[in-house]
């Protein structure tokens, strides 16, 4: 079965006139920075012109910042998703905050100990983030989480969970624990594409017997990696 997604696309969406819809880009497509790495199929929204698409999510992460940016496949970010890297942070234990060598470098040393301290965000795979929500420094989302739409997250998120609000706390659980356990054995981002689109009747739904199906079959089966 041929591929039915083009990773190689700028812009993924195309229009009942065939033209490609210009708001809407994968990501590994349009960023190309030595501190964020991105999965295929996560794509961002936007609906103002971009012309550099890591500088709009990610401002403050400049190339070879002591932080990184790890972002999985399959994410959904609309407009406004914001990811606030450690390089934005100000030296919170002194008696200012106030980042004096930025706008002085002889006082550099004071600060260069500061400065490369480093924490890494990582958002998992298959995670949608909602109109101008906020990604804080050094946050991990899980796999399957739901941030809502203006959320400031400032912590951890677990795997299929739904946050919201500032500073965004869980609103519920997506899915019982049981599930959450299948989809995370299953991890049906790192099937082939063709595998993807044979079991899309079943990602498509909320058929939790053929669920269990497919993790027999991909993850618990001869075939198995």
């Amino acid at each position: 079965m041929s591929e039915f997604l083009d990773a190689s696309l700028r812009h993924p969406i195309r229009l009942p006139d065939g033209s490609a819809y210009p708001h809407t880009v994968w990501l590994r497509q349009v960023i190309d920075h030595p501190n964020i790495r991105i999965g295929d199929f996560t794509y961002y929204n936007d609906f103002e012109p971009v012309d550099d698409y890591a500088a709009r999510i990610a401002p403050y992460l400049h190339p070879g910042a002591p932080e990184t940016l790890t972002i999985g496949k399959f994410g959904q970010f609309a407009h406004g998703t914001r990811f606030i890297t450690s390089s934005a942070d100000h030296p919170k234990r002194w008696f200012s905050t106030y980042p004096f060598a930025v706008f002085s470098h002889d006082c550099m040393d004071l600060y260069a100990e500061e400065f490369s301290r480093g924490c890494d965000t990582v958002i998992g795979h298959d995670v949608w983030i909602g109109h101008n929500a906020m990604i804080l420094p050094g946050v991990s989302v899980g796999d399957g989480a739901i941030i809502a739409a203006g959320a400031v997250v400032v912590r951890d998120v677990a795997p299929y969970t739904v946050v919201g609000g500032n500073p965004a706390g869980p609103v519920r659980q997506r899915f019982a624990p049981q599930v959450v356990d299948l989809l995370q054995r299953l991890r049906w981002w790192d099937l082939e594409q063709d595998q993807i689109r044979a079991i899309l009747p079943i990602l498509a739904s909320a058929d939790i017997a053929g669920l269990q199906d497919l993790v027999a079959q991909y993850r618990e089966g001869p075939n198995s990696p």
